[in-house]
């Protein structure tokens, strides 16, 4: 599990942190750079939107198990689920959580015990698909 702070660089880092893990699991490359780009955009949530304590940091997870890769994002702000929402062709932002819907074989996002924050997570196989 890896701490980081509430701060614009901390999607960077994890996405660097993510992809020497998936080297180290020798993950296919498709998997790696799509994990590691819905990392950044879960990360980049976490900090923009959670509006957490100051000095509470977000904790990334990843786990590699039979069903394949799954990435966990958790905050301490605010107890509200995020949810997709549809960006106009003119917007800057919003498409993160569309972007991770479209990419995972599965996502979602539950509440922390003691009502304290929340987490939300995407799973990808760990290998690619038959022909």
């Amino acid at each position: 599990m890896w701490r980081l702070p509430t701060s614009r660089r901390s999607p960077a880092r994890a996405r660097v942190l993510l992809a020497e893990q998936a080297r180290e699991w020798k993950l296919p490359p498709e998997t790696a750079d799509t994990a590691v780009l819905l990392v950044s955009e879960l990360l980049t949530n976490a900090c923009l939107h959670a509006h957490a304590p100051r000095g509470r940091h977000i904790a990334a997870r990843c786990v590699l198990g039979d069903g394949g890769l799954r990435v966990e994002v958790s905050d301490a702000g605010d107890s509200e689920l995020p949810v997709p929402r549809e960006a106009g062709p003119d917007d800057e932002s919003g498409r993160g959580l569309a972007l991770v819907a479209a990419l995972a074989s599965r996502w979602g996002a539950y509440p922390r015990p003691y009502g304290i924050g929340k987490t939300v997570w995407f799973e990808l196989p760990a290998v690619p698909p038959g022909p």
